[in-house]
């Protein structure tokens, strides 16, 4: 017996709001059921394209109607959905990023009751990235400098982007050490020598630009670069479908792409 999972959408109007809309619509084994935006939204009451949905800005009621719920939406939100989640017994799939430290707690404790699946980024691409970056810090020694660059669209906000401090916590692992302890200081007018071992981030921000990271591994007479180019906003939608489906299986916990993708 086919079981069809009921996805929900906070945001569902937003750009990834709408990627996520077309790949459910697509996908096998799901149906988008409910979706909300934020309250003053001009197309709060009105229905989706070609669904029988109408969009409310009661972020609640998506929680109470579906199993699954995405949430790609800004910091800011996240604590509210997450006891949402956790009141009514709905998974949760969170890709927003530049979160603050009592938003990671909130899903640390409605983990305690549903699935969670929380990533800066849900793209293959990436979190294969991440693999590879872990691995080759785990073989470079701290002669070789790790810098990690990335390039976003003018309207995202928070900076360095949710997948770059990924990158960093998977350099910083391959090195048996914290990102919190190896990240160097943003570089402004004067600054110190680089200090051995550090961890640096750069941030471009400008046009339309979806997603481009850099990982740089720079010796005094080498360089190696692993690099990631998101083309379109459906390979993040492809991997939030995803892990929806694999959170409607699961058991209560919180996890990451990694998990999903069962990438080690």
């Amino acid at each position: 017996m086919t079981t069809t999972v009921k996805i929900g959408i906070v945001g569902c109007l937003g750009r990834m709001g709408q990627a996520i809309t077309a790949t459910i619509m697509a996908a096998e084994g799901a149906i988008l059921c409910a979706g909300s935006e934020v309250a003053g939204h001009p197309l709060i009451g009105s229905t989706l394209d070609g669904l029988d949905i109408t969009v409310t800005d009661n972020a609640k009621e998506v929680f109470d109607e579906a199993d699954v719920v995405i949430d790609f939406t800004p910091p800011g939100n996240t604590a509210v959905h997450a006891a949402f989640a956790a009141e009514a017994g709905t998974a949760l799939i969170v890709g927003t990023t530049g979160m603050a430290a009592e938003d990671h707690a909130a899903l640390d404790v409605a983990a305690e009751k549903i699935v969670i699946v929380q990533a800066g980024n849900f793209s293959l691409g990436v979190n294969l990235l991440m693999a590879l970056t872990k691995q080759v810090a785990s073989k470079l020694g701290t002669d070789w400098d790790i810098e990690i660059l990335e390039m976003h669209h003018r309207h995202k906000v928070d900076a360095p982007s949710g997948t770059a401090v990924m990158l960093g916590e998977a350099a910083a692992e391959g090195r048996g050490a914290s990102l919190e302890s190896l990240r160097a200081d943003v570089r402004d007018g004067i600054s110190s020598e680089r200090e051995a071992g550090a961890i640096g981030f750069a941030a471009l921000r400008g046009g339309s630009v979806i997603g481009e990271h850099d990982v740089i591994f720079a010796s005094g007479s080498e360089r190696l670069v692993l690099s990631h180019k998101a083309e379109n906003r459906t390979l993040f939608a492809d991997g939030a479908v995803k892990a929806a489906l694999w959170a409607a299986e699961g058991k209560a916990g919180r996890y990451t792409m990694q998990d999903v993708l069962e990438i080690d």
